[in-house]
């Protein structure tokens, strides 16, 4: 792994060799950029659309059980241009998958992946300080790994001076260990494979069980009507108001399946409620 300073400037040379990509008329311009060696190690960025200086910057990281999905088919259509229009710039990633590639490798991805972006902020019409992770299920587990264990952030040359926040969306393994023993015969298996049987692992990989250490500044916890994920989201939330993380958690209406893939599907869309209270939690940490 490289030194902080020589992640950053690797992560410089990686985005700026990408080309832009030209916006249709009335779209805004969006670019791939490679953040590492790997095909899975690439991001689309979409700039703010009507801002004339740096803008916030929003990450989004997919789910798909830690091993499957993809920043073309696992974000959403709303996501992208419901935040370049209310004058965010937009990025989602693709990250390594299990088995090929471990959990630990994943968390470092997205903050390599922010690393990319950072670097050449200027460029990109980003502002510093003014970065947001959102993820859903899987996703929603790494980016709040990410804004709970620092070591990833440090390893990219960052740190939490450069996130404004975390919202994780729908996730179920904040607490690994009880999300394993709780779990049915459909989603133990991808729980083992995601996390191992190492105790210790299971608990180094929970975010609930790393929020003692310093944090993301402000949480967002979204989620349906699904049992595990309100239990896991409500321990999450008192393991960060007792590290002093500023948190709001929101139940919006949906269960299972069904529900879980509709708030990360309609998330955007202005006629779905968790737009509304993402679009104000976003003003108010961004202003």
């Amino acid at each position: 792994m490289p030194r902080p300073a020589t992640a950053l400037a690797v992560a410089a040379s990686i985005a700026l060799s990408v080309p832009q990509v030209a916006a249709a008329p009335g779209q805004s311009q969006t670019e791939t950029i490679a953040y590492g060696t790997d095909a899975l190690q690439q991001l689309d960025f979409t700039r703010a659309r009507g801002t004339a200086g740096p803008a916030p910057l929003i990450v989004f990281v997919h789910g798909g059980g830690w091993k499957r999905g993809d920043k073309g088919n696992a974000t959403g259509r709303w996501k992208a241009p419901h935040f370049t229009g209310e004058g965010y710039a937009f990025a989602t990633i693709n990250y390594r998958l299990v088995p090929d590639f471990t959990v630990e490798q994943q968390a470092q991805d997205v903050a390599d992946a922010l690393a990319a972006l950072l670097a050449p902020s200027h460029r990109l019409g980003i502002a510093r300080g003014k970065v947001v992770l959102m993820g859903h299920s899987a996703g929603a587990h790494l980016a709040a790994l990410v804004g709970t264990d620092p070591q990833y952030l440090r390893k990219a040359g960052l740190s939490y001076a450069d996130i404004a926040g975390i919202v994780p969306i729908d996730g179920a393994a904040y607490d690994v260990p009880r999300q394993i023993a709780q779990s049915g015969r459909f989603m133990r298996a991808t729980y083992l494979q995601a996390f191992g049987q190492a105790p210790q692992r299971q608990r180094d990989l929970s975010p609930s069980m790393q929020a003692a250490k310093p944090n993301a500044p402000a949480f967002l916890l979204l989620h349906v009507e699904r049992e595990d994920g309100i239990a896991q989201a409500r321990e999450f939330e008192t393991a960060l108001r007792k590290a002093g993380a500023q948190v709001e958690r929101h139940t919006f209406a949906g269960k299972g399946l069904r529900g879980h893939a509709k708030i990360n599907r309609e998330l955007g869309n202005p006629d779905y409620p968790a737009t509304a209270v993402v679009d104000r939690w976003l003003a108010k940490i961004l202003e």
